[in-house]
């Protein structure tokens, strides 16, 4: 049996189980893309995300990650604020989502990968598709904000889940996952110990991200500035690793978590920590890529 890939990583017989690496720009690898490939050979991602009052999230992660190179991007959203979210995306495809949740299941299941709760609130409905989701999807998950805090109140669904999962918890979110207090003591550790226990990838973010695996190594990030602590900021990064998820590209979340703190230094540099926004940042991710290629 072959190695099994967690968040693009290769884990089993590495030797590596208790090694903690230093991101760096050489160790990603984005492969020149072939001049007769399609949309379709770049992934098919399915997200869901936004509620009233929470259109930008679905709009940030779509739009991250269609910069990010996903091929087709769908983002479902529920149908009262379809219209705001359909404006603020032109690349990807916008789909509202009504009463049947059946069909919603059917939809996401025809995806390569899926991201899972910006903006998505905390209803009873939405418990019900995020675990329902997390039951019946096989591809890849990306769990962000509101995804992350159903989760926490069901882990025994993560737990049971036979396909990759991928979390992105800030301190906050992460505390509420783990059942540890705050401020957290020891990142790292934490983040490696519910790694292996969850049997997941887990993304802790804040200054020098933590991405800890299934096999105990931890990948700590070194890109990235206080100009990016503004609300959107995450769902930039969640559309940006859904993208290079989706596309098989190799060490998927560390790039992704580099990448994204490499853009929002070009854009700290273009229009200064203080005016940047998350849309800035996105519109440095093919600036960020284009400088590891």
């Amino acid at each position: 049996m072959g190695k099994k890939s967690v968040g693009g990583l290769n884990q089993g017989g590495t030797g590596m189980e208790q090694d903690t690496i230093t991101m760096e720009p050489g160790m990603i690898r984005l492969p020149q893309r072939d001049a007769y490939s399609h949309k379709g050979d770049y992934g098919r991602l399915f997200i869901l995300a936004g509620s009233r009052g929470y259109t930008g999230a679905a709009a940030l992660c779509a739009r991250a990650a269609v910069r990010g190179g996903a091929g087709l991007v769908t983002a479902a959203v529920p149908e009262d604020i379809y219209p705001i979210a359909a404006v603020k995306c032109d690349e990807a495809m916008v789909w509202p989502w009504e009463a049947d949740d059946q069909a919603l299941l059917d939809r996401a299941k025809g995806a390569d990968a899926a991201l899972i709760g910006p903006g998505l609130g905390q209803g009873e409905r939405a418990e019900r598709l995020v675990t329902a989701l997390l039951r019946e999807l096989e591809c890849p998950v990306i769990l962000d904000a509101d995804g992350l805090n159903i989760v926490s109140r069901h882990i025994n669904v993560l737990d049971e889940r036979v396909g990759e999962a991928i979390l992105t918890p800030h301190d906050g979110e992460f505390a509420r996952l783990s059942g540890c207090s705050l401020p957290i003591r020891d990142r790292r550790e934490s983040a490696r110990r519910f790694a292996q226990a969850h049997r997941c990838t887990l993304v802790l973010k804040g200054r020098r991200t933590i991405s800890a695996r299934p096999d105990g190594t931890c990948v700590v990030n070194s890109t990235g500035n206080p100009g990016m602590a503004k609300g959107g900021s995450g769902d930039a990064l969640a559309g940006l690793m859904a993208a290079l998820v989706v596309q098989g590209i190799p060490n998927a979340v560390p790039a992704a978590v580099w990448l994204h703190g490499r853009a929002g230094d070009l854009a700290a540099a273009d229009k200064g920590e203080y005016g940047m926004t998350p849309s800035d940042l996105i519109e440095q991710i093919p600036y960020a890529i284009k400088e590891v290629m």
